[in-house]
């Protein structure tokens, strides 16, 4: 699907930063004078906040099934992709989104163990064709992020209810690592690696090297 715009993506497991370098990386290409809009996922849009809270944080939400999970997952994208990033790319926007379909592909497919094939079926389906110029891996190692991802906790316990996923088990988060390191393999073009594990400023280095050459 051809467009004007740049669309980037972050995607890692939990507490690899992708947020905190999203915000970097837009601030750079503001500074620059080009327009940027920030995006998340789940989210985005009002009606996938609601999502992302049902997915995420409601407890109405825990226990729901896989496939619910899958769906409730493109449901929002679906309405992102329509709503926030089309429009932007076709405008000459550039895009920076906090995670897209290679995530239901590590977590829904490779984490929950749903079937490949119908989880990208579902996918297309949610983005219409739609797919990053290109993908960055910010990669921590599990110890890293077992760190990062107690602190996290620790400070959501005062401000926000608890995130469902950042208390999944180590062999949950081992299999969606396989998910992201088969999916970067299978398409060297589009994606990047970024060792997550550094300072910020080294990983905000790493991030600008990454994606400089699209502009």
């Amino acid at each position: 699907m051809s467009h004007l715009g740049r669309f980037i993506t972050l995607e890692g497991g939990e507490a690899a930063g992708k947020s905190t370098q999203i915000a970097r990386l837009a601030e750079r290409l503001r500074r620059q004078g080009r327009s940027v809009l920030e995006l998340r996922e789940p989210g985005g849009t009002p009606l996938g906040e609601k999502i992302r809270h049902l997915l995420k944080h409601d407890p109405d939400g825990r226990g729901m099934s896989p496939e619910t999970e899958l769906l409730l997952m493109n449901a929002s994208r679906a309405e992102l992709v329509r709503q926030r990033i089309l429009p932007a790319l076709q405008s000459g926007q550039i895009v920076l989104c906090d995670r897209f379909y290679d995530s239901t592909v590590a977590y829904q497919g490779f984490g929950r163990g749903l079937d490949l094939a119908a989880v990208q079926s579902v996918i297309q389906l949610a983005v219409g064709g739609l797919q990053p110029d290109r993908t960055l891996w910010l990669d921590v190692a599990p110890e890293i992020a077992r760190t990062r991802l107690a602190g996290r906790q620790a400070a959501q316990a005062t401000s926000e209810p608890s995130d469902r996923f950042d208390e999944e088990q180590e062999a949950f988060f081992a299999r969606v690592a396989q998910g992201f390191r088969e999916a970067f393999h299978a398409e060297p073009d589009r994606w990047r690696h970024v060792d997550a594990g550094g300072s910020l400023e080294c990983v905000e280095e790493a991030v600008w090297s990454a994606v400089s050459n699209l502009f």
